[in-house]
């Protein structure tokens, strides 16, 4: 993409602050922003209209949707996913995206509205210091000082979003400063860097996994790329290596490949934690061994694990923060992956029935208990895992509900899974809508829980309003299921605070003038799927299951 601007040709040409921001953004590789419009911000939103600017506005009903949608965007194309919204209750609202970014490694760039400059400092209207209120959250917090500065701000941004582990930026400008012209010149496109493992570090990672006896890969984290996931598969292939998924990455190894032992993700196999604490080796590639990762940093015990650890990680603040690797790298998940191939093969033949038995224990978890409370909803992922296509993708938020999906669905393809490693609710739908504008031509499938749905249910009106075919699937079960199942461990039979009082959600699509129905029998599920994706709209499918069914393995 060319780094010239519209204005290029014509540089003196003054430009409004809204306008320099708007061309900034495309420069820089956007092409769609989410938020919600505020008079804070008036000027972004004239310049928005000039569809020769490049970039569209998705129009958002509530900041938080807009915040989440522009993260899963960030997730899907590497590039920081972009979010605009107003000050105060605006920028409140959007702070779970920025949240979300943070503890997903994604790159995002949240842009507030601000009071204008000559009223700071008196507490004006919805007035707020957004540098020291996201300051924990955010790589970069910051508050643009002039409509000159504006290029200088963005780009540092891009670079800062991309670098290293990548993450939120969140910049405020103030109504004045977007209202101010000026005839400064655009900076150029941002230049995405990478850190590249050294040849001695691969010679090492090469003479370690040929040592071990009980190797064990783990990948996980952010940044990766088709490429990448092709690069590590076939490592992992081609040298028998048994490899796992981190918590919310099952789609960067395809798990029909017979190296594929299962996940490291809420609800996932006890066995497969005791498989992780009897490796030898650990290779962990992206993956920052978080507490759902590490099991509570229980299988991999802190500072120093039992086994051996080789961490690829692409930002040296998180290597030996919390484990002392044997090996630590510094690099980026495609750099690392790339650098695989120059490595010379592994015999794998010590280790070929360990891998063997991995993968025989994952398969035989996909098997659903046979209790269950009236409805299987186990069928209804498997359901999903046998007809959808393999690049389908699908998103969920949080709830005892996406302990099924994590053990019962298959992703084949890289780029599949939208999922908040944050563990927020509310997270399916938008990152539904972001998907299906991001690859109009793939089948997008939501899975929410009725609580879940319920955080985010005004955007589904922006499913609408774009006429976006998603097919949203609320798993309505009356409750908090995962709170609620807390709370039979530790105080069974002491119900407290999760029941919840729904609405038709099928009737909610119907509202809408879109389609949706009811499921009440999981063997009605397969031709109720086959209708919502037919019907080339918006739907919703309601599956009434059991309360008593808080997990596969815990009916009440």
């Amino acid at each position: 993409m060319s780094s010239a601007s519209p204005d290029a040709e014509t540089p003196a040409r003054l430009r409004s602050g809204g306008t320099l921001l708007v061309d900034a953004l495309r420069i820089h590789g956007v092409d769609t922003l989410f938020g919600v419009p505020g008079e804070s911000a008036l000027p972004v939103f004239d310049a928005l209209r000039d569809a020769a600017r490049g970039v569209r506005f998705i129009v958002c009903r509530h900041e938080a949707n807009a915040a989440h949608m522009a993260e899963a965007d960030g997730k899907l194309t590497g590039r920081p996913g972009v979010c605009i919204v107003s000050r105060g209750p605006g920028a409140m609202h959007a702070a779970v995206g920025v949240h979300t970014a943070f503890q997903d490694s994604t790159p995002f760039l949240l842009i507030i509205g601000q009071v204008p400059r000559a009223h700071r400092g008196r507490e004006a209207f919805q007035e707020m210091d957004y540098s020291r209120a996201f300051a924990d959250m955010a790589k970069w917090a910051a508050d643009i000082p002039s409509a000159d500065a504006i290029p200088e701000y963005l780009s540092r941004a891009f670079h800062i979003a991309t670098h290293g582990r990548p993450g939120p930026v969140v910049l405020s400008v103030g109504e004045d400063v977007l209202g101010e012209m000026s005839a400064v010149l655009d900076a150029p496109a941002f230049k995405p860097v990478a850190a590249v493992p050294a040849p001695a570090s691969m010679q090492r990672v090469h003479d370690m996994l040929q040592a071990a006896e009980r190797p064990l890969v783990i990948v996980g984290g952010s940044g990766w790329t088709a490429q990448a996931s092709a690069d590590i598969t076939a490592f992992c292939a081609t040298n028998g290596l048994p490899v796992v998924a981190g918590f919310r990455a099952q789609d960067i190894v395809d798990n029909d490949s017979p190296v594929y032992i299962g996940d490291l993700s809420l609800g996932s196999n006890r066995a497969l934690t005791q498989r992780v604490k009897a490796a030898d080796l650990l290779l962990v590639v992206g993956d920052r061994l978080g507490e759902v990762t590490s099991k509570a940093y229980d299988a991999l015990k802190v500072p120093d694990p039992d086994q051996g650890l080789i961490h690829v990680f692409p930002g040296a603040e998180e290597l030996g923060r919390v484990y002392n690797a044997d090996l630590p790298i510094l690099a980026a998940p495609p750099e690392f992956a790339a650098a695989l191939r120059t490595l010379a093969p592994l015999d794998g033949t010590g280790w070929s029935e360990w891998r063997r038995a991995g993968r025989a224990v994952y398969e035989a978890y996909q098997t659903p208990p046979a209790a269950h409370a009236g409805f299987d909803y186990a069928k209804v992922i498997l359901h999903l895992a046998e007809t959808l296509p393999h690049d389908a993708i699908v998103t969920n938020g949080a709830g005892n509900y996406t302990i099924w999906l994590h053990r019962f669905y298959r992703y084949r393809r890289f780029g599949t899974q939208l999922a908040p490693k944050s563990g927020c609710m509310g997270y399916g739908l938008p990152a539904a809508i972001a998907a299906k504008l991001r690859h109009p031509a793939r089948t997008v499938v939501a899975l929410a829980g009725d609580g879940c749905f319920q955080m985010a249910s005004p955007d589904f009106a922006t499913a609408v309003h774009h006429n976006l075919p998603v097919v949203v699937i609320v798993v309505n079960n009356g409750a908090y299921g995962s709170i609620r199942a807390h709370q039979e461990r530790h105080f069974p039979g002491r119900e407290s605070g999760t029941r919840l009082t729904n609405p038709s959600f099928a009737d909610l699509a119907r509202a809408y003038g879109v389609h949706g129905e009811t499921v009440h029998a999981d063997a009605d599920f397969p031709a109720a799927l086959a209708r919502a994706l037919a019907a080339g709209m918006p739907a919703i499918i309601e599956i009434a299951l059991p309360p008593a069914q808080l997990t596969p393995d815990f009916v009440l």
